[in-house]
């Protein structure tokens, strides 16, 4: 991690925000067919005293609502009025999707698939244009807060960027129960902040379109933890992390539906597991058949699919062995 020696002004959309300042800002992304102008919301403290610029940020996906409710009970309990640095806060960047309930934009283009974007794109393209061209210039490093799709459920877990230091030490300072490295997603928002030197971690907790209060608890301690590291926060007794450290999961599978049935779990979110135990079962209707999830291995199951209904191949659990390295 780098030393930090002054603040300096942080200008987005053409406003400033001077040391000292707090702001909400805008950026102008499109209109709706109604001639409606939808922008991007933005909240950016920025203190007198150097330190880091920090972003967080939820809504990547509009359907992703865990992350929108972190960011706005920090924002309700006044959780960014920090000391050092800089936060640049986005609740919501996929304004467009959390209006249709969607991951997507109504052209049905996966924004976190269309970095860094073109001025002249398409509607996600021209999202992730903006976002880069005016954050990602600013920012030393990223917190991205997501969910599982559809009915996959993530217990809390953080994923990092293999063989980069500085957001393994992120996720290890966020101490989420669960953390892995994770491949590098082509055009994603992670993908592009890597190439230009900017570590980020992405929380992953619950399901979309579904609260998860421990998840957001989770989440907004998390954060917390990475604000008082650097300083930016003081340690209070009440926002001590008291949880365990991170579990590090290495070598990581799904399991899959052995056929077409109704997918019963056997097995608690986030619980240890031993290799052959049945982690689920899935049965025809008629209860001529069942067939047994057995566990590959010792390890933690991270991620339920709370479809009841299943296909053939569908991904229903997602495990790991421990990382003893």
């Amino acid at each position: 991690m780098e030393s930090f020696l002054e603040n300096k002004d942080i200008v987005i959309g053409g406003e400033k925000v001077a040391p000292g300042q707090e702001k909400w800002l805008h950026i102008n992304i499109d209109r709706l067919p109604t001639g409606t102008i939808i922008d991007i919301p933005i909240y950016v403290v920025n203190a007198t005293e150097p330190g880091p610029v920090i972003l967080i940020q939820a809504g990547l996906h509009g359907d992703e609502i865990n992350g929108i409710e972190i960011v706005r009970r920090m924002l309700q309990k006044k959780k960014f009025k920090i000391q050092r640095g800089a936060v640049i806060v986005v609740p919501l960047l996929n304004v467009f999707g959390f209006l249709h309930f969607s991951r997507d934009v109504p052209d049905g283009k996966d924004v976190n698939r269309s970095f860094p974007g073109s001025k002249t794109g398409s509607l996600a393209s021209r999202i992730a244009y903006y976002y880069t061209t005016q954050i990602f210039p600013l920012i030393n490093f990223g917190i991205d807060l997501h969910t599982g799709g559809g009915r996959l459920a993530n217990y809390p877990q953080t994923r990092f960027t293999k063989d980069d230091k500085d957001s393994k030490l992120l996720a290890e300072i966020f101490n989420a129960p669960f953390s892995f490295p994770s491949g590098l997603i082509a055009n994603s928002f992670r993908k592009v902040a890597y190439t230009k030197g900017i570590a980020t971690i992405v929380y992953e907790a619950g399901e979309s379109m579904r609260f998860d209060h421990s998840a957001i608890v989770e989440g907004i301690q998390g954060i917390q933890n990475i604000l008082t590291y650097f300083k930016m926060t003081p340690q209070s007794s009440s926002g001590k992390d008291k949880r365990p450290p991170t579990i590090h999961l290495s070598q990581r599978r799904w399991l899959r539906a052995p056929t077409a049935g109704m997918f019963v779990p056997k097995v608690l979110n986030g619980t240890p597991i031993k290799k052959n135990q049945v982690l689920g079962i899935v049965s025809d209707t008629f209860a001529k058949y069942v067939k047994e999830i057995k566990a590959p291995y010792d390890g933690y199951v991270f991620c339920i699919n709370h479809q009841g209904v299943v296909n053939q191949g569908d991904a229903l659990l997602h495990v790991g062995t421990v990382d003893l390295a």
